[in-house]
């Protein structure tokens, strides 16, 4: 019988060396390219070059090697019929059994910040994804390997002469073209990208499975938590767990939520979140002093929530927080001292995320049943507005401090959104309504004796004058919304009749 032949060529080299020893104590004999040849022979590995194979030079830079049918032919050939046993005689060809490839890292070149579009088309493998498709689709004669994590898997199956199963086959081939479906998607990205093609007739996005969770939103529901492939680094995908219970589905939703919120101010700002919305948002001259506001905003729904903080948390901060059951504390770092203080909380999660990176723009996907949404995220500000003042009463200094910290928050709640706030704080928050009235309502009942002075904020324009009248007997003095609405009139005559000032941006917020 002859021998076994494995083809190995590899990238990521990590445990190959080990791997191939024991193949070739298993009775294999080993065809090798490039790099791993080297490395092999350095090994004292016996080894056979592609070139012997294939009786053809590796040419232009290695970019052909193994794209010949003396490779293809041994993994494409059916054992079972006779006239592919023939033809491999007749052109003396020898099958292949076990192939051990991954891919030039495309990944890992393009997400260097000096990585020019030329090194990223250099580093697109071609010869390697080919071999794996070829092997996988054959997989009921050929084991494909192109996971190190899965090398002894494979070679626990071959011990004493044994095969591998048909069974351990099918779950190497599925994960083959898994990888090799992740490798294109992320070229397709990025070549797409490149090109400017905002609209492109398919849409191919990959992710990384980063943790299985023990749940979704309810224990019924099973979920994954998976992130892109170069997910920015002030990302709760990108985040560091410093301590605590793993995160949660719910978890991760609602630290997503409080960072993007925490990321729109520059001063020392705390967000605290329940259920996707901010209950509470304080901002400082101290990290201190922020998260003071923010419990102070709503000491009740804090409770049992996420918060997260735009600068270091220290000792003096920390010894607050502990004060309350927290889920979830978010910040840049922690002082040493915080973290004696806050660990001595066994379950709660303390997660380190950078607030100074620059974020790439991202695709937001929402999925439906049948379908994907995608659009661009919601990144527009006030200093990107063309605002106007159509109320005989402009803000004053004071009022625009305000008006400054209910535009930031309100573009992060649900839709209907209504926001009050002063200078340091919110004071009130109306989220998810059926109708803006009904937000603001919610809104001024939590903001109590707080609101008087107070501004608001809405995430689109007011429908009628009713709202504005709401507020102006309420107490408010200034609101800030996008406006647009055919009866705009309506709500700036009331708005004058209660001497607010009133600003409209041109846009919306809304947040489904």
């Amino acid at each position: 019988m002859s021998k076994k032949r494995a083809l190995v060529s590899v990238s990521d080299k990590t445990g190959i060396v080990e791997f191939v020893k024991e193949l070739v104590n298993q009775g294999f004999e080993v065809v090798s390219t490039g790099g791993t040849k080297n490395a092999l022979q350095a090994a004292d590995v016996p080894v056979i070059g592609i070139s012997e194979v294939t009786g053809f030079p590796e040419i232009l830079d290695g970019r052909v090697k193994t794209l010949h049918p003396n490779i293809h032919s041994g993994l494409l050939a059916m054992r079972e019929r006779e006239e592919h046993r023939q033809q491999l005689a007749e052109h003396n060809i020898s099958p292949i059994d076990l192939v051990v490839v991954n891919l030039y890292p495309f990944k890992e070149t393009i997400a260097k910040q000096d990585c020019t579009y030329e090194d990223a088309i250099e580093n697109i493998d071609i010869g390697g994804p080919s071999m794996l498709r070829a092997a996988a689709k054959n997989h009921q004669h050929v084991t494909v390997v192109v996971d190190p994590t899965d090398y002894q898997t494979v070679l626990d199956e071959l011990t004493n002469g044994q095969a591998v199963s048909l069974e351990t086959k099918r779950r190497l081939a599925a994960k083959v073209f898994r990888h090799t479906a992740a490798y294109d998607a992320l070229i397709a990205e990025y070549l797409t990208e490149a090109v400017g093609e905002t609209e492109p007739e398919t849409f191919t996005v990959t992710y990384e499975r980063k943790q299985g969770l023990r749940y979704g939103e309810n224990p019924h529901q099973k979920a994954t938590f998976y992130q892109k492939p170069l997910a920015d680094e002030s990302s709760i995908a990108s985040a560091i767990q410093l301590h605590g219970k793993e995160l949660s589905y719910n978890n991760i939703h609602d630290a997503d939520a409080a960072l993007a919120i925490v990321k729109e101010f520059a001063e020392p700002a705390v967000v605290a979140v329940k259920h996707m919305n901010p209950c509470g948002v304080g901002t400082g001259t101290t990290i201190e002093e922020a998260y003071g506001r923010a419990y102070e905003a709503d000491s009740v729904s804090i409770f049992g929530g996420i918060v997260a903080a735009n600068r270091e948390i220290d000792e003096a901060t920390a010894v607050k927080m502990k004060d309350i059951f927290l889920e979830i504390i978010i910040a840049p770092s922690f002082t040493q001292e915080a973290l004696n203080v806050l660990t001595t909380k066994k379950n709660l999660r303390l997660l380190t995320v950078p607030m100074n990176k620059q974020e790439r723009p991202e695709a937001m996907l929402t999925s439906i049943h049948g379908g994907l949404l995608v659009q661009d995220e919601d990144h527009y500000g006030l200093d990107d507005a063309t605002v106007s003042i159509p109320t005989k009463r402009e803000p004053t200094e004071a009022e625009w401090e305000a008006l400054r910290v209910a535009w930031k928050v309100v573009k992060h709640v649900k839709s209907n959104a209504i926001v009050l706030a002063n200078g340091q704080m919110t004071v009130g928050v109306g989220a998810g309504q059926m109708n803006r009235v009904g937000a603001a309502e919610i809104a001024i009942a939590q903001a109590n004796e707080r609101i008087e002075g107070a501004v608001m904020g809405s995430d689109a324009f007011f429908p009628m004058g009713d709202t504005v009248e709401l507020a102006g007997k309420a107490g408010v003095t200034a609101i800030i919304q996008p406006g647009g609405s055919i009866r705009d009139e309506e709500s700036i005559e009331m708005a004058n009749k209660y001497g607010i000032a009133m600003v409209m941006t041109g846009v919306r917020h809304f947040k489904h």
